[in-house]
């Protein structure tokens, strides 16, 4: 594979739509065997969470995928946001500037977020000399964003190297800043309105992901479609713009150096006040459109993906939620899948926004009090 077709591995992928295709073995294509898989999570993740420190850990989480994006100058490698971390697939070429990125970030977020992130680089050729494989789907969330869907068991493998201390990434020097342009958390907590936010992590069991663990997934999938817009935890015109400034000291950490960091500050309330004066008066300013980049924030985010196994933060009414976790239960009995779940009356967005002006922005999805890291406490919990 030559160097621009293997740099355009993602873009070269046949697109789906419709979520149920996750479960179709015929949308994923093998990642290039000299490819890297970058993986990152954070160490102690469910105590910070249950000490009220969620926005930081999901923060810590999303800069991965900024740093490694912003470092290597492109935004359409394959990731996955796990809220309290992520991974990035990337070309062999690309390790140099990714090593850099990712011991960068651990610094960034040692000194500035007061949280432990562990990263490591792991290449396909070891993850293929286990017997498994990465493989990769493109969805499309909207026209103008794509989510990467991984299977084959590599991630997981990759995951479980990294935290058994393996293909380790040391973090950077004191005052080591990764470039996190972009990375904002500016959205006030998104509150149920149909019932609960369940955050749902469904692994298979120990036969793999079968033909039964795909029509489980399929299952699932469909229960949450009868919800209003598939369970969707944001309104189809979009989260309300609020004057939040809950969000604006973790921003101004991640986009400012120290000294900066004040007027950092006044700029950012400075645009969330504009904002919210020009979407309540109906106000355009240029080709910016409050209303349209609210309904856009709707359709770009990431509340259901596929990494090794399905995970989804979604808005369900109390019959439909029985019935999944009826489904996952008797799943679980039979050896199909293992599970875990987080109930929650909100749920929480950090966004990756290159720039207003463009629709290609994105935004990742948890719950607003733990979500994914506490899901999979509970399923950690459960296995031992």
């Amino acid at each position: 594979m030559g160097a621009i077709a293997n740099d355009d591995f993602f873009d070269s992928l046949p697109v789906f739509t419709d979520f149920e295709g996750v479960a179709d073995a015929d949308n994923y294509r093998p990642l290039p065997n000299d490819w890297i898989l970058a993986v990152a999570d954070i160490v102690g993740s469910t105590g910070a969470i249950e000490a009220g420190r969620y926005k930081a850990v999901n923060m810590a989480g999303a800069s991965v995928i900024s740093a490694l994006l912003n470092a290597l100058g492109r935004h359409n490698y394959p990731f996955v946001f796990g809220g309290d971390g992520a991974l990035v697939a990337i070309p062999a070429s690309a390790a140099v500037q990714a090593r850099e990125a990712l011991a960068s970030v651990q610094a960034w977020v040692r000194e500035d977020l007061q949280l432990t992130l562990r990263a490591a680089l792991v290449p396909m050729s070891e993850i293929k000399a286990q017997g498994l494989d990465v493989r990769v789907a493109r969805f499309s969330a909207s026209p103008e964003v794509f989510y990467a869907m991984f299977t084959g068991g590599g991630s997981s493998w990759a995951e479980a190297q990294m935290k058994a201390g393996k293909y380790a990434i040391a973090a950077g020097p004191s005052g080591s800043r990764p470039d996190l342009t972009g990375l904002s958390c500016r959205w006030n907590p998104i509150v149920a309105r149909n019932g609960e936010i369940l955050s749902i992590i469904a692994i298979p069991g120990d036969a793999g992901a079968t033909a039964a663990f795909q029509q489980l997934v399929a299952d699932i999938v469909a229960i949450a479609a009868e919800q209003n817009r598939g369970a969707h935890p944001l309104p189809a015109d979009g989260p309300p713009i609020a004057f939040n400034t809950s969000g604006v000291e973790t921003e101004a950490r991640a986009t400012a150096p120290r000294g900066q960091r004040l007027l950092r500050k006044l700029a950012i309330l400075g645009q969330i006040a504009l904002t919210v004066t020009m979407d309540r008066l109906g106000l355009h300013w240029g080709k910016f459109d409050p209303k349209q980049y609210k309904r856009d924030v709707a359709r770009n985010s990431d509340f259901r993906k596929f990494d090794d196994g399905l995970k989804m933060t979604i808005d369900i009414d109390p019959a439909r939620l029985q019935r999944i976790e009826a489904l996952l239960e008797k799943a679980s009995k039979a050896g199909i899948a293992r599970f875990g779940l987080h109930r929650q009356d909100s749920a929480l967005m950090t966004c990756l926004v290159p720039t207003p002006l463009s629709r290609n922005h994105m935004h990742f999805i948890d719950g607003a009090s733990g979500g994914y890291a506490m899901a999979a406490s509970n399923l950690k919990a459960k296995l031992s």
